[in-house]
């Protein structure tokens, strides 16, 4: 499997070094460009369709998270290439696939890409089968509470809940109830059926899956054709439900 890959990196001396290192060592990737500046960076990952970016941490004018910040949804995987070790806990929270010290060793630089190839090569073999629910039903009923009682809902109605703040909007079709709970609470209560928590913002119903667009998170389109987002940290939570 080829990966097609950038460098963001300030020095030319550091870029030459992974240059080489990459050529000699790593044959499944291919540089397809360099960058010294986070804006430089920002433009290759626009122009291109990655599969990763090796980047440095401290920049001019900036640093790795500030670009990692105007990329959201990010379809490629990032390795982190720096002298400082101080920044792992936060390389991680931005969903790194490795973290490399300076100066870089040839075997981990080597574990790095064969990490990011498995990466990529089981995300593929899992959005390019054939997926089916691994349950066709979402039987049973939930009780919403309101201010004069409770109202009964079919669970196999709801297609999707959606956080706003300290409330949920439920979505039947067209139809959307709003409730003074988390979508924590809605994520437990919903627990023992077909529903996947895919983004800090959604819990769907996987039976109203009908298409999964692929990204680094990627979205899933329902079969009322909204489009809900899919957290890259989500995304092994929804592909689960399927076999």
């Amino acid at each position: 499997m080829k990966l097609k890959a950038i460098l963001v990196e300030d020095e030319a001396n550091s870029r030459e070094i992974l240059r080489n290192y990459l050529a000699k060592y790593c044959p499944d990737v291919t540089l397809v460009g360099e960058a010294a500046t986070i804006k430089e960076g920002l433009a290759l990952i626009h122009d291109n369709e990655l599969d990763l970016v090796f980047l440095d941490v401290e920049m001019p004018f900036g640093n790795a998270f500030d670009l990692l910040e105007q990329v959201p949804e990010r379809t490629f995987e990032t390795v982190f290439v720096t002298a400082y070790n101080n920044y792992a806990m936060d390389a991680l929270n931005n969903h790194a696939a490795y973290y490399l010290m300076k100066p870089i060793s040839i075997d981990e630089l080597i574990k790095a890409v064969d990490y990011v190839k498995e990466i990529r090569q089981k995300e593929n073999a899992l959005e390019d089968r054939i997926l089916k629910p691994k349950l066709s039903t979402v039987e049973g009923k939930i009780t919403i509470p309101q201010q004069d009682g409770f109202q009964v809902l079919n669970v196999a109605d709801i297609m999707y809940c959606k956080a706003d703040d300290n409330y949920t909007e439920i979505y039947i079709n067209d139809k959307r109830i709003v409730v003074s709970k988390t979508l924590k609470y809605f994520e437990d209560a919903l627990a023992d059926f077909s529903f996947a928590r895919v983004h800090k913002s959604y819990v769907v119903n996987v039976n109203e899956v009908v298409k999964y667009v692929k990204g680094k998170g990627g979205s899933v389109i329902l079969s009322n054709g909204k489009e809900l987002l899919v957290s890259a940290s989500k995304k092994k939570d929804l592909l689960a439900y399927f076999e």
